[in-house]
């Protein structure tokens, strides 16, 4: 590195002065919500730290084995530069080489003398540089910053060479961990993607063995209906069941599109509470018609969370609905309570209980009841459930990070479960 800088004339104010910037920097680059606002707090640091005007920062790009400019959302102008370095770059095996911040006059000998063929090569050689910045992950140069001042030469002293390192360095890990959780997050979506593939193979099978019978009746109905056309109550009988069956099949389709469909929910700030009480007022004519009784109790203190108004409320409707299915017409009664509920670490989330007093689950389904295609609804061609809906549910709890459980006593009735994250969770 090089240093031609006299020492500070007060070292210990300095050094102070320096490590209150070294704090906010890493405050500032601790917390980045996407790559392009990271790297314009990194190139805002360290320019106001070396005084230089603009600058420019580059990541490794592993797969395509090169050095990828950032876009900021606040570019500059002034420099025009190649967005694509290549590991063979002169400057970039200097910084790889050395390790260390490069002044102009270092900079002066590894672009301005060597001009590659690449065009891209060229464009950057001839830039107005002034300063090359390393940031270093494991002794590994995962990326680097290059900054232009308004002079034509500029020296940099030596306390804040020391601190452009220690900035570079923060720089560095803040990027290395950004890019970690990245590459988690893409993993989890990826496993949750494969997941629900593996899913639709089981699918794929339930949906054929599920329109085998409604087609074997649409088929019957085709095939006898020109020698019986004149049967009224024949055409009448089968005309209904094969509307029946058409229903049916469609209702299949768009319970496998819903679930195929890849759901990441649109999270906003929701209250519950609200949400649950929605859901009670659309079902409220239909338990009323069935003399199904609603008892609603919802804690005034429940937090608030983040959540998919209408997928929570599709899980809503749906466990509601099979709950008053469940009880049938026998004047059952249909409990919802919503509470906090405490998680260990003291974590506070939400949960909305559903209880019915039906006729229950029994042990041996109870284990594949969130099982695609398995359902217990058989009383009725037009009741009869597809056995998507608790699975789905599943399916959209679990992307809320939630969990959804349920406890039955076969003859006493069921309880479903949703716990949710809130604002403390």
């Amino acid at each position: 590195m090089t240093n031609h800088a006299a020492p500070q004339s007060n070292p210990d104010q300095a050094g102070a002065a320096s490590l209150q910037r070294l704090t906010k920097f890493a405050r500032d680059i601790g917390h980045p919500t996407s790559l392009p606002i990271i790297a314009e707090r990194i190139l805002s640091g360290l320019s106001d730290a070396s005084r230089h005007s603009q600058g420019l920062l580059y990541l490794l790009d592993r797969e395509r084995e090169c050095f990828r400019l950032v876009n900021v959302p606040t570019p500059t102008s002034l420099i025009t530069a190649p967005p694509v370095v290549p590991l063979k770059h002169p400057l970039v095996q200097q910084l790889a080489d050395r390790q260390d911040i490069l002044d102009s006059s270092v900079l002066a000998d590894s672009l301005r003398t060597t001009l590659l063929d690449n065009t891209a090569d060229a464009q950057f050689a001839t830039l107005p540089i002034n300063l090359a910045i390393p940031l270093l992950n494991r002794c590994q140069l995962i990326a680097f910053v290059v900054l232009q001042s308004q002079k034509e030469s500029t020296v940099i002293p030596s306390d804040t060479l020391g601190l452009l390192t220690a900035m570079a360095q923060s720089a560095a890990n803040a990027l290395d961990s950004f890019l970690l959780y990245e590459d988690l997050r893409q993993s989890q979506v990826l496993m949750r993607r494969t997941d629900r593939l593996r899913s639709l193979e089981t699918i794929a099978g339930g949906f054929a063995h599920e329109i085998r019978n409604p087609l074997t009746s649409i088929k019957t109905f085709i095939q006898l209906a020109p020698e019986r056309k004149d049967d009224s109550q024949f055409i009448g009988e089968f005309s209904r069941i094969v509307l029946e069956d058409v229903n049916r099949i469609e209702r299949l389709i768009q319970e496998i599109l819903d679930y195929a469909r890849y759901m990441e929910p649109q999270l906003t700030d929701e209250d519950l509470n609200e949400i649950v009480s929605s859901c009670l007022y659309f079902i409220q004519v239909k338990a009323d018609s069935r003399g199904i009784k609603i008892e609603k109790d919802l804690a005034p203190e429940l937090l608030r969370g983040m959540l998919d108004r209408q997928q929570i409320k599709q899980v809503l409707l749906n466990l509601l609905l099979n709950a008053m299915d469940a009880i049938g017409d026998k004047n059952g009664t249909l409990r919802v309570r919503t509470t906090r509920l405490p998680k260990v670490g003291g974590e506070m989330w939400m949960q909305v209980q559903i209880e019915d007093t039906g006729h229950g689950i029994s042990a041996e389904n109870l284990d594949h009841i969130f099982d695609p295609f398995f359902t217990t609804k058989y009383a009725s061609t037009l009741n009869e459930g597809t056995g998507l809906g608790l699975t789905i549910a599943h399916q959209i709890v679990r992307e809320h990070r939630g969990e959804i459980q349920v406890q039955s006593t076969e003859g006493s009735g069921t309880t479903f479960l949703i716990n949710l994250p809130s604002h403390q969770g």
